[in-house]
């Protein structure tokens, strides 16, 4: 491993995180969340090594016309749409020009769905534990999103699962989640691919293969 790396790649990651939600392991009531597309080698190993199904929960920013890094909302699986009310008035944004952000992020998101669900609908999480995972948190927006979104479905808890992450978005993100796992906080931290030595990025048919993997690995244990 290359010096000021902690993880060699994001199955490394995975398996780490496990170790530290092991409270979650052989429940009925838990189901992983991965965020694509990195955090599905993640979640693949956390749901693994605790014995509870895997799926993936898809968050696409609506950022703003002209500024579109900076996110007004987002949209998730399920049909779930997040706006940040704040931005919207401050930047005087119309209803029809969020509609028209939303409809294109719909195309992607609804891509996304057909090629890693098929015909397999979304996990119903009402009074469910989810762990939501991604393969590390920077500013923590994409994580947001989906507490957010997530929160409209009524799961019992949510519970943001990282290996890595800036202690301050950890912080920032106990205000929303009911859980917060950060298995690392390395300081001073710029940003998430500094800390895995192999940081390529993760792809459709990765996914499409470990989630079929864990669907199986499911199936065995019966959950």
């Amino acid at each position: 491993m290359s010096t000021g790396s902690l993880f060699r790649d994001r199955r490394q990651a995975g398996k780490a995180l496990a170790q530290v939600l092991g409270a979650y392991a052989d429940r009925r009531d838990v189901l992983v969340l991965a965020l694509p597309r990195g955090g599905v080698p993640v979640g693949f190993e956390v749901a693994v090594a605790l014995r509870v199904p895997l799926d993936v929960f898809i968050v696409r920013k609506l950022g703003v016309p002209g500024r579109e890094e900076y996110a007004m909302g987002a949209i998730a699986s399920g049909g779930v749409r997040v706006l940040n009310e704040s931005v919207r008035r401050l930047l005087h944004i119309s209803e029809a020009a969020i509609e028209e952000v939303a409809r294109a992020e719909q195309q992607e998101l609804q891509r996304r769905e057909q090629l890693y669900r098929g015909a397999r609908p979304p996990p119903d999480v009402r009074g469910r534990a989810v762990l939501v995972v991604d393969d590390g948190l920077a500013t923590g927006s994409t994580m947001l999103a989906a507490i957010r979104a997530l929160r409209v479905q009524q799961p019992a808890r949510i519970v943001a699962a990282v290996p890595i992450a800036s202690a301050e978005t950890c912080e920032d993100l106990r205000r929303e989640a009911d859980h917060v796992v950060c298995a690392r906080n390395p300081e001073p931290f710029v940003a998430v691919g500094q800390w895995y030595e192999n940081f390529a990025q993760t792809t459709d048919e990765e996914v499409r293969e470990l989630l079929a993997r864990a669907r199986l690995d499911a199936a065995a244990h019966g959950t």
